[in-house]
């Protein structure tokens, strides 16, 4: 294989699709020099099968708002690859989803499902339709319509989604309910559901925490620990409430939190009683980051802007993708950052990712280090088909084993020889090759 080809072929076969052939571009020169070593693999035209999804579904969503005015957004469901288990990936709502992001995320998605050692394929899916500012008759009736058509392309052993960005515990419900109506069955077909109807312990926590305990396995190699260290958080969501949450319990400083609109900075550090303000405010009132500084006047709001020029020792992109450029990383760098852990899909643009391997700080990409989500999900899966709920120990304890054998798996494929560990190269290669040997088992399909 020669990964330069491979991607600008890929260019001119989906044009118009630039954050997928950026994860493509990030991936296949990775595993490069793995893939060479099998020359069956390039036979069997094994990395082209592995690019493209095996499925796209499309599909018009029709709803009627609260006004009687009837809406339609587009749906969506990548169905990448299935070789190692059922389809499985989060649902986005937001208006910035097209067909190359959800691509990019059901393809990122297969390396990092297949790095949780869970049998479970890779796949995307969402609309761009958008939660924000719409009642909850609203978004019911949305929902409901998506799984209308959703519904047919769905099942525990088929394809299994989740939530994502814009979808959270209130939309699975829906969906959910709308799947049991459609099917008459009820069917572990959804993860992230609500605990009262088959859902997880720690899963809404599963991403954020995940993250945490992969950055305490890096710092580890350094002799490092997260007490003491102050953060940096973006975004406001799931993943960077739970983020912060086990941040604050391992003794760490939390200075940032953000929304699209821009970030606040706490010189006094996001404490408990802080954080469950931002969670209410998020969570509850539906509200803005920006409306944490009229209740904590000591923080300072900054419109329009990101968190990474603030001095820090441990960055955390939590928000979405490309949200860290080549300035902000060198910014981070030099502030005194040592470790940047990922919990966002491809929040670090690749001059952002050179800028943080040239200065050989920690760095884990999100396949790795925010796979604690899925992670989770795949125990709730394992949970509906036993019909037995786990404790949150047992699951919380599951999740720390996934993320450490995770980071096991990067350490091995990903350390070079002067005793640098590249998690991009060992979490890429490590994914792959799973994936890539159960293709090989099942023939040309």
């Amino acid at each position: 294989m020669n990964a330069a080809a491979v991607v600008e072929q890929l260019k001119q076969r989906f044009p118009g699709e630039p954050e997928y052939i950026q994860a493509v571009s990030q991936v296949l020169p990775t595993i490069e020099e793995e893939y060479n070593r099998h020359p069956e693999f390039e036979r069997a035209n094994l990395i082209e099968r592995l690019c493209i999804p095996d499925r796209i579904i499309q599909f018009r969503v029709t709803w009627t708002d609260d006004q009687g005015k009837v809406q339609t957004n587009m749906g969506y469901r990548i169905q990448h690859n299935n070789a190692i288990g059922p389809y499985k990936g989060g649902l986005r709502y937001h208006k910035s989803v097209n067909l190359g992001i959800l691509k990019f995320l059901a393809f990122e998605q297969t390396f990092k499902n297949s790095l949780t050692t869970l049998p479970m394929g890779g796949a995307k899916g969402g609309s761009d339709f958008s939660p924000r500012g719409k009642s909850e008759q609203e978004v019911m009736r949305f929902c409901q319509a998506f799984m209308n058509e959703l519904y047919r392309h769905i099942g525990p052993d088929e394809d299994v989604p989740a939530g994502d960005i814009g979808v959270g515990g209130r939309e699975v419900g829906y969906l959910f309910g709308q799947y049991k109506k459609l099917t008459h069955q009820f069917q572990g077909v959804l993860t992230g559901k609500g605990i009262p109807f088959g859902g997880s312990l720690i899963r809404p926590e599963a991403t954020g925490y995940g993250t945490v305990y992969f950055l305490q396995s890096m710092l580890a190699t350094r002799g490092e620990t997260i007490e003491g260290k102050k953060v940096l958080i973006s975004g406001a969501g799931n993943v960077a409430q739970y983020a912060a949450e086990k941040c604050l319990q391992l003794g760490a400083k939390v200075l940032t939190m953000s929304d699209s609109d821009g970030y606040i900075y706490d010189p006094e550090g996001i404490d408990r009683e802080k954080l469950d303000y931002i969670m209410e405010l998020k969570n509850i009132e539906r509200g803005r980051i920006r409306e944490y500084v009229e209740e904590y006047p000591q923080a300072q709001y900054h419109e329009g802007m990101r968190p990474w020029f603030e001095k820090a020792d441990i960055a955390l992109p939590c928000a979405t993708q490309n949200e860290i450029n080549g300035e902000e990383a060198e910014a981070l760098v030099k502030n005194g950052v040592i470790a940047v852990a990922e919990g966002a899909n491809m929040p670090s643009t690749p001059e952002a990712i050179k800028a943080f391997q040239d200065a050989k700080i920690l760095y884990s990409p999100g396949k790795a280090s925010n796979a604690g989500g899925v992670s989770v999900s795949g125990l709730e899966m394992s949970q509906n088909s036993e019909r037995l709920s786990w404790t949150a120990k047992e699951v919380d304890d599951y999740l720390k084993r996934i993320m450490n054998d995770i980071h096991e798996n990067c350490v091995k494929y990903g350390t070079q020889p002067d005793g640098y560990i590249n998690y991009v190269k060992g979490a890429n290669v490590a994914g792959f090759m799973k994936v890539a040997k159960a293709m090989m088992a099942q023939g040309i399909v």
